[in-house]
């Protein structure tokens, strides 16, 4: 079963995705719906008293609902319940919100894109630079940012090809890569920027985001040169493609006087620009 991870955006809040292609479907992750609909700081004790409810009126939606395992916001990967677009629908009317019609909207369009995009591959580009033009990122950073997307899905192709598994063992390589050469795992980086369910990538400097790309393309490329035969193997090379990038940083830190890897994030930046564009008008 072939599967595609995903965070999609609904009112920039994160709401974590995952395509079935063989059902074609989405199955998206009720915690995150639940508290993007409430607001809520408890959205599993939130969700857990509106199963127990759900049963009491003899609903069989919650005993239908399955789990799957997405990323966390430590990194890795944990069982989580989710539930197909049909299946939202008819959740969604048992939580009252006055988001409720705004997000079904939301729901019956990303299923119509994903169909589109199955057909035209290159729209999947076209809305994600369009995404990012509309948070207000820079032109340069988002061509950065689709490059480092593409550079991720050629390691991790890589990586299936070497029999690895996806979940715990990509997550673990790629805190190695991101140790190696940041000095910090991804968890660290994220506590670093002020992070919490937002994507460390999106949040990255260009020069960040740059050398990010260097380690895992030194990484692929090394996998691809030295054939690894076991996951202790692949965690070897993974330090070797950090260590690329650790040592431009390095060289690049000691002619700038400067760190690379700061607190700054994507709001930092955002906000910056903005106030520049008030104070030019």
């Amino acid at each position: 079963m072939t599967k595609d991870t995903a965070i999609k955006l609904f009112e920039e809040k994160h709401v974590r995705s995952l395509w079935n292609e063989e059902e074609e479907k989405w199955y998206i992750s009720i915690i995150d719906v639940i508290e993007v609909l409430t607001n809520t700081d408890r959205p599993r004790k939130y969700w857990s008293d509106l199963k127990a409810k759900l049963k009491k009126e003899g609903s069989e939606l919650s005993e239908k609902i399955g789990q799957l395992k997405m990323q966390s916001v430590d990194g890795k990967f944990y069982k989580t319940d989710v539930a197909d677009t049909e299946q939202l629908f008819r959740l969604i009317q048992s939580i009252p919100s006055p988001k409720a019609e705004p997000f079904k909207l939301w729901l019956a369009k990303i299923a119509s894109e994903r169909l589109d995009e199955m057909q035209d591959p290159e729209l999947s580009i076209d809305r994600a630079l369009e995404n990012y033009m509309n948070l207000g990122y820079s032109e340069n950073w988002i061509n950065q940012r689709l490059k480092s997307i593409e550079i991720r899905k050629e390691l991790t192709d890589e990586w299936k090809k070497r029999g690895l598994k996806e979940g715990i063992q990509f997550s673990n390589l790629t805190d190695i890569i991101t140790k190696t050469w940041a000095g910090k795992t991804t968890k660290e980086y994220k506590i670093l920027k002020g992070l919490k369910k937002e994507n460390l990538r999106d949040n990255m400097t260009n020069t960040e985001l740059i050398l990010n790309m260097l380690a895992e393309a030194s990484t692929k490329d090394i996998s691809a040169a030295t054939n690894p035969e076991t996951y202790e193997d692949s965690k070897k090379v993974a330090k070797q493609g950090g260590n690329v990038a650790k040592v431009a940083m390095k060289e690049l830190e000691a002619k700038t006087g400067k760190k690379v890897v700061t607190a700054i994030n994507a709001k930092d930046v955002l906000k910056k620009l903005d106030s520049n564009k008030k104070n030019k008008s």
